[in-house]
């Protein structure tokens, strides 16, 4: 067909796409019905595998970005399912049989946890078709001797987890706080204080011409290689935080930095800056949103949380709900005074102690 067909796993998702041409769009619905009902799970095709995910691992290990992420996870999320990493641990992969692998698909690969979504050249009806004839046999429960796994929320704990690197000259590190759920009200308002906070990298300069307060002092003051905000939502949580690379003798100063500027968001706001950050986020989602992969993914994942598909026209309305007084209360609800975690890699020798970093996020405090 001169297709392209792959599958990724997030934390609380894993996918499965195909880009075709429309004609092969049957064949496509087919052989992912094929994946998905009747894989056959060959030993030697699990051995395979095997081999690459290790060897994924591997390559895991060595991105400090990667490792920063999942620290942060497991340090904010302890003893919940998001601390864990997306490919697992080592004796897991080692481990893992086919017998794993057919409880998890009849426990896991129901009707109401599938969605399937599709963008382009598609005739919705025509795909409904298709996916009826092809889906339609889904079980709507476990089957067999499975058990739905018991749903465990995903509780938040404010702490410190370093991993000491002298071989890395630099510090890396994310600085995190908790957020609320993709479906929660006040999600839009908190993507717009992220985009607030703003990001700089020192390769593309331009540092005193940036529009975000935080990135400006940072680039100004040459207190990181690089800054940036993220904000990870999942269907009951959220990380809200930034990520930076610095000199470890800049580690005091940048966080100091970055935790007083979270502060005045809950005071020190203007209409003016809220204007600017809205209308960039909303040309951020309109440019993730380029091309057919990005809007089919966009669909299913919305479809998940949501339950139904958000029209541009109503995120841009959400977002543009957002002004001053809505970032001052959603700050001062989860960013002010609240304790932090922060995942650290590398060189970390100018660190403060988690007493002292806890205390900045307070403007009353020594």
């Amino acid at each position: 067909m001169g297709g392209h067909l792959n599958a990724y796993t997030s934390r609380e998702q894993t996918v499965y796409y195909a880009q075709v041409l429309k004609d092969d769009i049957p064949k496509a619905v087919d052989i992912l019905s094929n994946i998905l009902q009747d894989s056959r799970l060959d030993e030697d095709a699990i051995e395979r595998e095997r081999g690459v995910i290790l060897r994924e691992a591997e390559e895991v290990a060595k991105d400090t970005t990667e490792v920063v992420f999942d620290l942060l996870h497991a340090g904010a999320y302890n003893g919940t399912p998001l601390a864990r990493t997306i490919l697992g641990p080592e004796e897991n992969i080692k481990s893992i049989t086919k017998a794993h692998l057919e409880d998890y698909i009849a426990t896991h690969y129901t009707a109401p946890n599938m969605v399937v979504a599709a963008s382009g050249a598609v005739d919705h009806d025509a795909l409904c078709e298709l996916v009826d004839k092809s889906f339609g046999s889904l079980p709507t429960a476990p089957a067999g001797k499975a058990a739905a796994p018991a749903h465990v929320a995903s509780e938040f704990t404010g702490t410190s987890v370093q991993q000491l690197d002298a071989n890395v000259p630099l510090a890396h590190f994310a600085l995190a706080l908790e957020g609320v759920g993709w479906t929660h009200p006040d999600s839009f308002a908190l993507m717009v204080a992220q985009t607030m906070i703003g990001s700089w990298d020192r390769a593309s300069g331009g540092g005193k011409h940036v529009a975000s307060p935080l990135a400006h002092l940072v680039a100004n003051n040459e207190l990181a290689h690089s800054m940036n905000s993220f904000h990870t939502v999942y269907s009951d949580t959220a990380l809200w935080g930034v990520h930076a690379v610095t000199e470890p003798s800049n580690l005091d100063d940048l966080i100091y930095v970055i935790e007083q500027e979270w502060v005045r968001l809950s005071f020190s706001v203007g209409d003016r800056e809220v204007e600017r950050a809205r209308n960039q986020l909303k040309t951020n989602i309109l440019m993730q949103l380029d091309g057919t992969a990005a809007v089919a993914e966009d669909i299913g994942r919305q479809m998940l949380t949501y339950r139904r598909r958000l029209t541009p026209a109503e995120v841009f309305a959400r977002i543009d709900a957002v002004d001053a007084d809505t970032i001052k209360r959603v700050a001062n609800e989860y960013l002010y005074n609240k304790s932090p975690t922060i995942a650290a890699v590398g060189s970390l020798d100018g660190m403060p102690d988690y007493a002292r970093l806890q205390s900045w996020n307070y403007w009353l405090r020594a």
